[in-house]
């Protein structure tokens, strides 16, 4: 097979020649945009096929909180412009630097402080455009959310790590940004943190976001809650008076508080700096009532329970996991180590029934197993 020129394809036409050749000589391919999740997931190798020369926003709806773009946009284009217009990707997806692309947000379907409240990235996927595994150029959904039956595929892209096509459109649904916004900071234990929470999240108040975080386990680490409140002025108003007289809470000024949920999002919080080269980065993913887990690691906790942060070694892998399981949840091996952490999966292993579906969409749209081989 020729090599593949190194710009990168500024058409659909080019991308399905490229992968009409690859199927043809059954010939890995390695689906990159701004490459800033290249570290997630299992490591891939294979012929590089950039999407990064198709991109641009095709339609953009104010009225019908729609938008449609090229993969190829860059995440912070993307947002730029729907900021104008006064209007957000609620699920605040990570950019991890700035050659983020809308093409990897949706394929890697990763979100932010948002999610526990508004849904993730598939819960925004109205319909997409992508090249399947024998170069046809396929659509599947549309720019209204009432527009599926039976398999909504589109959504099922999103997360897919590249695995079942190449992206090449996507229409999402977009919302209006909040009147309000408030950020408020309590001084509170992990097991006292989860109680709060979950004793809010049974009111009617406008949570958005919570970060508990206590960056290490020596003897008095600060231990601090983080909550953002988003809604209408008199509801974050009055919602902010209730969680300080509560539990005595401050309120931050939003100056400092914008840039520390963006660092949030995008992992630069001084937590995600790894304490020593040889740990890994491990995300559990619980039900948001699970208790306070015994495990002695740093931990930072976001979506009100459901997602929890820490750094341990690859060794500590048995030990993760079966502590997840224990409670219903599963964990991820988001970043690994220096040592590369050879012999630990980075996900944890599907049910049977998920990993059979899974085979069979991947054995009906990528038939020659050529798309991000091994990813997931």
């Amino acid at each position: 097979m020729a090599a593949m020129s190194s710009t990168p394809p500024d058409s659909p036409r080019q991308l399905i020649e490229q992968v009409r050749a690859a199927a043809a000589a059954r010939t890995p391919l390695r689906i990159t945009g701004g490459d800033t999740k290249a570290f997630y997931g299992e490591p891939v190798e294979g012929q590089p096929l950039s999407t990064t020369g198709w991109r641009g926003i095709v339609s953009h709806e104010p009225s019908e909180l729609v938008v449609t773009v090229r993969v190829g946009t860059p995440l912070r284009e993307l947002q730029a412009t729907l900021a104008e217009a006064g209007q957000c990707l609620p699920f605040d997806p990570p950019h991890f630097g700035p050659a983020s692309t809308i093409g990897g947000v949706v394929a890697a379907g990763l979100a932010g402080p948002g999610r526990a409240t508004v849904g993730g990235v598939r819960d925004f996927v109205l319909g997409v455009q992508f090249i399947d595994g024998r170069g046809d150029w396929l659509t599947f959904g549309g720019q209204v959310m009432k527009n599926v039956a039976g398999y909504d595929l589109s959504r099922a892209l999103a997360g897919a790590m590249g695995t079942l096509g190449v992206l090449t459109d996507i229409s999402l649904k977009v919302l209006p940004v909040a009147p309000a916004e408030a950020t408020l900071v309590f001084a509170m234990d992990q097991h006292h943190a989860l109680e709060q929470l979950h004793r809010w999240g049974a009111q009617p108040l406008p949570v958005s976001a919570s970060c508990w975080v206590r960056d290490t386990t020596a003897t008095g680490a600060p231990e601090l809650l983080f909550l953002r409140l988003r809604g209408a002025v008199a509801a974050v108003e009055s919602a902010c008076e209730r969680m300080a007289r509560e539990a005595g809470g401050e309120r931050m000024d939003n100056a400092q508080a914008g840039p520390d949920w963006a660092a949030c999002r995008d992992q630069t919080l001084p937590f995600f700096s790894a304490p020593s080269p040889d740990l890994c980065l491990w995300r559990l993913s619980l039900p948001q009532t699970a208790p306070v887990l015994s495990l002695p690691h740093a931990q930072l906790i976001e979506w009100q329970g459901a997602q929890r942060w820490l750094w341990a070694p690859a060794s500590a892998a048995t030990d993760i996991r079966r502590a997840a399981a224990a409670v219903n949840g599963h964990a991820t091996l988001f970043r690994v180590g220096a040592d590369g952490a050879p012999g630990v999966p980075r996900f944890d292993r599907q049910s049977s029934v998920i990993d059979t579906i899974t085979q069979r969409l991947r054995a009906e749209f990528d038939p020659a197993g050529i798309f991000n081989p091994g990813r997931t």
